[in-house]
């Protein structure tokens, strides 16, 4: 499906973004333009790729003008471009709105100018029941993408807009495993907000084949979920302890806005979850369930009896955690 096309990232010089476009480059893509507004970022990346397909343009998604440029002739957008520390978004709220909601807007209208074929965002386990200021907007991103779909002329505009929830990558910017091997390394103490708090398990390569599987089967207004397990914040300590040495470990406190526990579907969405292969969808409230099983062949409601969370789901060991960590981080 990638054969020939030209693909935009926003946030382009994210961890995501730069795994993406190391995955897409294995295609015979035609370009990928990398959209941030972080220069410094962008010319890191460049001096880790060499490629003529790649594009890069500083910009940002508040700037419609700018955006509409990037997004010219472009086949497939990944919207990955948002503010997303919780303290910083939780001190500047509007900011994040001005970026991870009219932003989001920016790219929605920007890729229906510009006839896109496939718009899909990259959303967060904090969207789900938000508990603070980003999740709330990351939870509108979702909303005004899936939405779109069904507020504008099929005939005149073919874009399908999807989006994919997941939660923290295991190795990312966002993950607290880099930030345990460091202290471990510098003989510091590990840090723990809380020893009951868990976190679904994902890796780099699962995310990409995740997002890049839910583009192929996307019709248009879903959220796509992963099946996944989950680790103990005490059990990743351990497997850290256990690879590098043991510097003791520090109880702090839960930061602003932070959970105990990742929530990828919340009590309420389970009535209208779907379960299709190793994947959790949500449609757009105004999809009839006829034309789901029409268009999904084989898909079935999801029997989820509670919330979809890392605290109620399998447990990964340490024997396992370790062998996770070593392929994917040491």
């Amino acid at each position: 499906m990638y054969d020939g096309k030209k693909i935009l990232i926003t946030g382009g010089t994210g961890s995501l973004g730069q795994a993406l476009t190391k995955r897409l480059l294995n295609y015979d893509v035609d370009a990928i333009r990398i959209y941030s507004r972080n220069e410094n970022e962008q010319v890191k990346m460049q001096s880790k790729f060499s490629d003529e397909r790649l594009r890069f343009l500083i910009g940002d998604i508040r700037d419609m003008h700018r955006l509409e440029r990037a997004l010219e002739d472009i086949d497939i957008v990944y919207h990955a471009a948002a503010l997303k520390h919780v303290p910083i978004v939780e001190y500047n709220p509007f900011e994040a709105v001005q970026t991870n909601i009219l932003g989001s807007q920016n790219v929605i209208d920007a890729s229906l100018k510009e006839n896109v074929e496939t718009c899909i965002c990259i959303g967060t386990d904090k969207a789900v029941s938000p508990l603070n200021t980003y999740g709330a907007t990351k939870l509108l991103m979702e909303k005004l993408f899936v939405s779109a779909n069904s507020s504008i002329d099929k005939q005149k505009y073919q874009t399908k807009f999807v989006a994919v929830r997941y939660g923290n990558v295991l190795g990312s910017s966002g993950s607290v495993a880099p930030k345990f091997i460091n202290l471990a390394k510098s003989n510091k103490k590990i840090t723990i907000t809380d020893s009951k708090m868990t976190r679904f398990s994902l890796t780099m390569d699962e995310a990409l084949n995740f997002i890049l599987e839910s583009v192929y089967l996307s019709k248009g207004s879903e959220v796509f979920i992963p099946k996944l397990r989950a680790y103990s914040i005490m059990d990743l300590k351990q497997a850290i302890v256990d690879l590098i040495k043991d510097p003791g470990e520090k109880i702090t406190q839960i930061r602003p806005g932070e959970k105990l526990h990742e929530t990828l579907i919340n009590f309420d969405e389970t009535q209208f979850t779907w379960e299709f292969d190793n994947k959790f969808i949500i449609f757009n409230s105004f999809k009839k369930e006829s034309e789901i099983i029409k268009k999904y062949p084989g898909i079935k409601k999801a029997k989820l009896s509670n919330s979809y969370s890392s605290e109620n789901v399998n447990k990964i060991p340490v024997s396992e955690l370790k062998e996770i960590l070593k392929k994917t981080i040491l």
